[in-house]
């Protein structure tokens, strides 16, 4: 019989020893995999969250549950819209401290036959905004005419496609890359544009307004604090100062969310650490227990010509074979788990999310690969070492087999 006809027998002869360690494998490259990948994921989403807050503070009506509200349309992207009187724009300009401020206006698609989509529309003023001009820029360049959109890329719209927004057609002329916040199903306007749509609305009888003018109002005011003030003292200043605002500290928002994020990450390694242990002790009992259900048949293919070492790299080759195929296993499902259900997983755990590019991936896998692929022979070692060891008289005089 050859080596490998003798090794695939060993394997399928006993399935069960052979499922319980190919399941061992699985768990354990799955949970290394998909783990790493979930880490880098927050990671890269928090990297960009950072990137597209371009402000100190941010300032909305009280009505507007302010951080939770904000938290949930920046970041989780869910849909809404708030206002307040425009005059809190001059309000702001007097208050020590406030070097810069721009403001914006919300708007949500309605779920009517007169919008083709339900998206969180986001008006911003090109004259004043400092915040998030820089990052539309890498998608559109030239200032945006009216009824003209840039996209999340949650969004299905491509570029020189369009919207329509009740019963107004806009035109999307720019798309911006996915960033694992509730941007990705956002789209950006001009503040025109924004008032525009609003007025279409109420004339299509959804009021998003009383009795005020979309020229009177703004959603929130972006505010970037001078050189040598503490920001959270003029964040104070503004809620002690003007009536029915609130201004949230944007590094609260961030700091919330890594705190999550911190949490989150650790119970992650916790878990990939605690499952990489326990498996590589379960692999350590199983090899030392079939080696001592095989004494009697390794005894006797140390009679027919098998050298001590022929035996030790042959328990090896058979946890090199099950490893391997349980790692490829392992990888590909937590692929088909991680990947297609990020945006739920996102979701649940309330985190900005942004899967790792492709070379990151494929190093990712390679890393849970290796874990698997040279803990299993390391624990077969131990087996290995004990077999040549063993006394093959012994085994037939006391008839063990």
């Amino acid at each position: 019989m050859s080596i490998k006809k003798l090794l695939y027998k060993s394997i399928t002869g006993r399935p069960l020893r052979s499922f319980a360690l190919l399941f061992i494998c699985v768990l354990m490259s799955g949970v290394v995999f998909g783990g790493a990948v979930l880490s880098a994921s927050m990671k890269n989403g928090m990297n960009s969250l950072e990137h597209r807050f371009g402000a100190d503070i941010i300032v909305v009506p009280k009505s507007a549950k302010g951080q939770v509200e904000l938290e949930n349309m920046l970041l989780q992207g869910t849909p809404g819209y708030f206002y307040m009187d425009k005059s809190v724009n001059g309000a702001l300009e007097k208050i020590n401290g406030v070097e810069k401020l721009s403001a914006q206006y919300f708007l949500v698609s309605a779920n009517s036959e007169c919008c083709s989509a339900k998206v969180q529309i986001i008006g911003f003023d090109d004259d004043t905004d400092f915040s998030v001009k820089p990052w539309l820029s890498e998608a559109y360049s030239e200032k945006l005419g009216l009824n003209e959109l840039i996209v999340g890329s949650g969004i299905s719209a491509q570029v020189g496609h369009s919207l329509k927004f009740y019963g107004v057609e806009c035109k999307t002329v720019g798309k911006l890359e996915s960033t694992g916040t509730g941007i990705d199903t956002a789209v950006y306007a001009s503040a025109e544009t924004v008032k525009g749509l609003i007025k279409a609305a109420g004339s299509k009888g959804i009021s998003v307004l009383s009795k005020q003018s979309p020229d009177d109002v703004i959603s929130s005011v972006y505010i970037k604090v001078q050189d040598g003030y503490d920001i959270d003292e003029v964040t104070a200043d503004i809620n002690l100062g003007i009536d029915g605002v609130q201004a949230v500290r944007t590094k609260s928002m961030i700091t919330a969310t890594a705190d999550r994020l911190s949490v989150f990450s650790s119970s992650i390694t916790v878990l990939i650490s605690a499952v990489y242990i326990l498996s590589a002790v379960i692999m350590l009992i199983v090899f030392t227990a079939f080696v001592n259900e095989r004494k009697g048949e390794f005894a006797l293919l140390r009679v027919i010509g098998f050298s001590r070492f022929m035996l030790g790299r042959q328990v090896m080759s058979e946890a090199s074979v099950i490893c391997v195929v349980g790692a490829l296993i392992g990888i590909s499902a937590a692929s088909v788990i991680v990947f297609p259900f990020a945006s739920l997983i996102e979701k649940k755990a309330a985190l900005p999310m942004l899967s790792p590019d492709l070379i990151s991936v494929v190093g990712y896998a390679l890393l849970a690969f290796a874990a698997v692929a040279v803990t299993g022979p390391l624990a077969s070692a131990y087996s290995a070492y004990r077999l040549s060891r063993i006394d093959t008289g012994r085994i037939f005089r006391e008839g063990d087999r």
